[in-house]
């Protein structure tokens, strides 16, 4: 099967698609988009977190198939060029990137908090992020990241 795909704004194709391949396994094997990682391969720990059409989805869950025609942001799609997106400024200013494995997913979870979200308190942080594992850090570095980006679009 081939797959057709609008991945951080650029048409993408990729052939010989198996019914049952993951839209993670896609990004990863057949596009060449390692930012989003495969941990759990259940949904379970959001590290493979990506937009799809505008909604953050654990790509693991998802069949290649399901995202035809579809458009895909990944977490290298959060940056624009060489300059880092706020949230993604945050996390390194914060020291929120530990040994990284997490990172991509809650880089866009957060994202998408701090996109909908003008003033959001530590309840909703937590909540949003809730989906996605991060065995290094223990949160406060990035509870403190998203807090930073949220009032820097604020100010903004």
């Amino acid at each position: 099967m081939r797959v057709n795909v609008v991945v951080n704004g650029e048409k993408r194709q990729a052939d010989n698609v198996w019914e049952g391949e993951s839209l993670l396994y896609v990004l990863r094997e057949r596009l060449g988009l390692a930012g989003s990682k495969n941990a759990c391969e259940q949904g379970e720990c959001g590290s493979c977190t990506v937009y799809l059409d505008g909604v953050p989805v654990c790509s693991c869950l998802v069949a290649a198939g399901q995202a035809e025609g579809r458009e895909v942001r990944t977490v290298e799609g959060l940056a624009d060029g060489d300059r880092l997106d706020p949230i993604q400024e945050s996390f390194v200013e914060c020291g929120a990137v530990q040994c990284g494995f997490c990172t991509p997913g809650l880089l866009v979870t957060a994202h998408d908090l701090v996109a909908r979200t003008t003033d959001p308190s530590d309840a909703e942080i937590r909540e949003a992020l809730a989906g996605n594992l991060c065995r290094c850090t223990g949160y406060e570095k990035i509870l403190d990241a998203v807090r930073l980006a949220a009032s820097r679009k604020e100010n903004a």
